[in-house]
């Protein structure tokens, strides 16, 4: 069972949707008690950074999220639930604290002419660790679909795994050890999108 943090602002409806597309069992869970024996965690996201972080912790659930990526089964984190597992972000001169799973902090795109500010639609993927389980299958240069002003920046260079360019050069997606996570919709990327998240439930049946 693949267990879908439900804390009252993610993009449930469509990942849900494509999880069980691809195969998945999934549970959505709004309590900690309620993720049980999962295989695997997603945390979906969509809106403000603070407004994800405030809701997960009403909800208890980030230090349920933090223990689950403990155990070293698979996560996912998607779009701001991406942002959320790093220590900080600039948005609205954001105070509250990420899951810090990841050092760095979130950062607005740099304003400059003709950049249209939130990036909405395609852009293409560079794979920077080929090896990443979540890419099989997935040729570089792929599209995916994105919808945001911030974006991570990571301490740790090992760690990404794509890079994607909107004017900046960021870090689309992370990797390490049992923790994944995309800036992009995967659940809106269709074909590819769907291989990507095939891999990961995959991955939760290992």
């Amino acid at each position: 069972m693949i267990a879908l943090l439900d804390y009252g602002s993610g993009n449930l409806r469509s990942v849900h949707k494509s999880l069980l597309q691809v195969g998945a069992d999934v549970r959505l869970v709004s309590h900690p008690e309620e993720i049980g024996d999962a295989a695997a965690l997603v945390l979906p996201g969509v809106g403000a950074f603070d407004d994800c972080i405030g809701a997960l912790r009403k909800r208890a659930m980030l230090e349920a999220a933090r223990d689950f990526i403990r155990t070293g089964k698979p996560f996912l984190g998607i779009c701001v639930g991406y942002q959320a597992l790093f220590e900080r972000s600039d948005e609205f001169n954001s105070c509250a604290a990420g899951l810090g799973v990841f050092k760095g902090s979130v950062v607005r795109f740099t304003e400059r002419p003709g950049l249209k500010i939130p990036q909405i639609g395609w852009n293409q993927l560079e794979i920077v660790r080929p090896d990443c389980p979540l890419y099989r299958g997935i040729p570089n240069g792929s599209h995916v679909y994105f919808v945001h002003s911030f974006y991570p920046q990571p301490a740790e260079e090992g760690i990404v795994a794509t890079r994607t360019d909107y004017g900046d050069t960021f870090a689309s997606s992370v990797w390490r050890d049992n923790v994944f996570a995309t800036q992009f919709h995967p659940e809106k990327s269709q074909k590819i999108g769907l291989q990507l998240l095939k891999n990961f439930v995959d991955l939760s049946k290992k």
